[in-house]
């Protein structure tokens, strides 16, 4: 990237992305390696300041007329100035990364996947630029090929209008997503789902909430409902509204349909499950959003609770703050069953 502004600043930038970076290889935290210059003389070798730290990767110079020459011993006083240059320079990057994404997608696909972690640190940090990350941010998707990868603007171009929620699932491996149980209702419905495999994954969702209008909502949420976003004219809808009105009707009259439980059995398994799990579980409930798995752990934000006390309860193995705490820390959790 090569340019030049003359308003409001003067500046002659020159960046460029390396084929790789180092930090995947554990050699330590990269370090911002661009030079400011000021009148082509060098004022300061890569000041930490002059770009956000989620594009540390980022190597070339930028020469500005409006610096002082003593920069170095002026900092203070010239703090409002270098962030405006931060500020131009970093808006400047976001749109000439998001030019590469709209007219070469395979380039920028071969750039995300070497430095997609930085990108979605600023994401989860950066507040300021939240929005023009996100519009960057690529993933795999239910409808399309193991590999390929979309936007969140090409999933939301494939939504229908009822549709008001992004849906995504955090899994180890496309394999385990597909054949997790808080997919069975999307797969049911024909609903499109995100495909996360990072750890770091859950935390950029649920830092940026809502794009485009609709919310971004994890699969695993007690609050997935399909039945409200499926057109009433679908034949799915239909037949599964009639199935669960004739099983309704069944188990009240206390029969059984397709050897499923009545109400009042239904009822006693679950106070029954509840007593046996202990203080393990805070609620025991039927869903109708299971097919084939026998039950499902939901409850606000418990996926990324889960993994994140599961990544503390693997940093604490073998300490006595395990030993005392007798394995999981999680708080009581809502099972539901099929």
């Amino acid at each position: 990237l090569h340019f030049r502004t003359d308003a409001p600043l003067d500046l002659k930038v020159l960046f460029y992305v390396p084929a790789f970076h180092a930090e995947k290889f554990g050699m330590g935290r990269t370090e911002l390696g661009v030079n400011l210059y000021s009148r082509k003389v060098l004022i300061e070798s890569k000041p930490q300041d002059l770009l956000p730290e989620w594009l540390r990767f980022m190597k070339g110079a930028v020469d500005s007329e409006d610096l002082p020459l003593s920069l170095s011993r002026e900092k203070p006083q010239n703090s409002a100035l270098l962030g405006r240059i931060k500020d131009v320079l970093t808006r400047k990057l976001l749109r000439f990364f998001a030019d590469n994404m709209k007219n070469d997608f395979s380039g920028y696909k071969e750039f995300y996947l070497e430095y997609h972690m930085y990108l979605k640190e600023g994401a989860c940090q950066d507040y300021k630029f939240m929005e023009p990350l996100s519009k960057l941010l690529l993933f795999e998707s239910s409808a399309k090929d193991a590999g390929d990868v979309i936007s969140l603007d090409d999933y939301i171009s494939r939504c229908p209008p009822e549709q008001k929620n992004v849906y995504y699932l955090v899994a180890p491996n496309r394999e385990a997503a597909l054949q997790s149980p808080y997919y069975e209702t999307f797969k049911k419905h024909d609903k499109e789902v995100l495909l996360l495999f990072n750890t770091i994954d859950d935390f950029v969702m649920s830092n940026v909430r809502e794009f485009g209008g609709r919310q971004l909502v994890s699969a695993e949420t007690s609050s997935v409902d399909l039945s409200k976003e499926t057109p009433g004219g679908s034949v799915d809808s239909t037949d599964s509204d009639s199935t669960d009105a004739d099983a309704d009707s069944d188990s009240k009259d206390g029969k059984t349909a397709g050897g499923g439980l009545s109400d009042s059995d239904a009822e006693s398994c679950c106070e029954w499950m509840k007593q046996a799990l202990g203080e393990r579980v805070r609620e025991v409930r039927i869903t109708k959003r299971l097919s084939d798995s026998p039950a499902i752990v939901t409850d606000h934000e418990s996926g990324a609770l889960r993994r994140m006390m599961k990544m503390v309860e693997q940093a604490n193995a073998g300490s006595s703050q395990a030993d005392v705490s007798g394995g999981s820390g999680l708080p009581p959790q809502v099972l539901e069953i099929n």
